[in-house]
């Protein structure tokens, strides 16, 4: 049996490049790669997160937000304690451009009420001869900005003699949209402060357990386990119910906020010392040590920064968190008290489920909740994978 040949092999390409090294290439990079090359770490993070595009819409709605807690009273076209006892709970009047055909620009019908007297309940019914357009940068109600300067300008007012309730009115005759506006100032910003008082903790116990280790990281690790071993709603309802009533709405502020604060940071302290329990041994920073850098910059300087990306998405879950617990709080009236106005003593109105089945419009601050909470989430996952931009 005679073998067939082998057909011979064909040669394989040489790829490697056979010009000469030129030493000064990097010199003479285009202005693109120049200016990629040489970008910090901070600029490298907003390139990749502007590539993002649900976490940068998510970014402007949250910037549109907390923009808004700063000029509540220019916003909202009542003030916070206006009553109008002549229409309470009417429901939203209807936004319009057109009546009859012909274009009047932004306004609302006005009501025609009666009373059933078989159910006692309010009826009202919008009355089209009553055409009521909307005025804008008008002056309208006195109000004092943030408690300081008086003022009455508003971004838009009801007309003369007419009313503008675009999500209706509560038990008291007051707008609704009007509140739902004053009270992000408070739901919005208790996040933040909350969150500055458990990343403070977090970080500083969760740094010192991870670097000492030893009979430091016990202590702290036993303190973490005693304040997780506590269910976290009953605790913060305990609390919550400790604050005296005979503290001011502002004092009482502050007191739920530290509660938020403190009862969220063992979390964050654990990821921490974790991390930084495996960052220690890296060469980086055994090389800080023998340099006779301190713990504190070590720390600081060299540890955390390396896992940021971890810091920024517990941030952006745990503020979201915070103004749920808030909401939950004052939802069952174990939170703020009137006269503070926040989106969950605004859903303490609509406890009643015989109220919400006739004035749905009371649910209306479950909408900015919603839209909040989801923004904070799609922004975390933005500036997470921003966190490591060279992945």
């Amino acid at each position: 049996m005679t073998e067939t040949p082998t057909p011979p092999l064909e040669p394989i390409a040489h790829w490697v490049s056979e010009a000469l090294f030129d030493p000064y290439a990097i010199e003479r990079m285009t202005p693109a790669q120049e200016r990629y090359y040489r970008a910090s770490q901070w600029r490298m993070m907003w390139w990749k997160f502007r590539r993002h595009r649900v976490a940068v819409a998510a970014g402007i709605v949250l910037l549109l937000f907390y923009a808004s807690i700063l000029v509540s009273e220019i916003l909202a076209p009542y003030t916070l304690s206006a009553r109008n006892p002549d229409f309470i709970y009417a429901p939203p009047q209807e936004l319009h451009l057109f009546h009859d055909g012909h274009f009047v620009g932004p306004f609302v019908y006005g009501y025609s009420y009666r009373l059933d007297m078989e159910t006692l309940q309010r009826i009202y019914t919008p009355d089209h001869t009553k055409v009521e357009p909307l005025r804008f940068f008008c002056r309208g109600q006195s109000y004092k900005f943030w408690g300081l300067v008086r003022g009455n300008r508003h971004l838009f007012c009801p007309a003369k003699g007419g009313t503008a309730f675009l999500l209706g009115t509560n038990e008291l005759g007051q707008d609704m949209l009007s509140r739902i506006i004053y009270g992000a100032r408070i739901s919005l910003t208790i996040g933040l402060l909350g969150i500055s008082i458990s990343f403070f903790l977090g970080i500083l116990l969760g740094g010192i357990s991870g670097y000492f280790g030893g009979w430091v990281d016990h202590l702290i690790q036993r303190l973490i386990e005693i304040f997780r071993s506590f269910p976290e709603l009953p605790l913060w309802m305990a609390l919550s119910a400790a604050l005296p009533v005979t503290w001011s709405p502002l004092v009482v502020y502050f007191g739920i906020t530290i509660i938020l604060g403190l009862l969220d940071w063992p979390a964050l302290a654990r990821a921490v010392r974790s991390k930084l329990l495996a960052l220690r041994e890296e060469d980086y920073c055994i090389a800080a040590e023998l340099m006779g850098a301190k713990p504190k910059r070590i720390i600081f300087r060299h540890l955390l920064p390396s896992f940021a990306s971890h810091l920024v998405a517990s941030a952006t879950l745990s503020i979201p968190s915070m103004i749920l617990g808030e909401t939950a709080l004052s939802f069952l009236g174990l939170g703020l008290r009137p006269p503070i106005t926040s989106w969950g003593v605004l859903l303490n109105q609509a406890q009643n489920i015989n109220v919400v089945a006739l004035y749905p419009w009371l649910m209306a601050p479950v909408v900015p909740v919603f839209i909040v909470i989801l923004a904070f989430n799609f922004f975390g996952d933005g500036l997470r994978d921003a966190a490591d931009p060279y992945k």
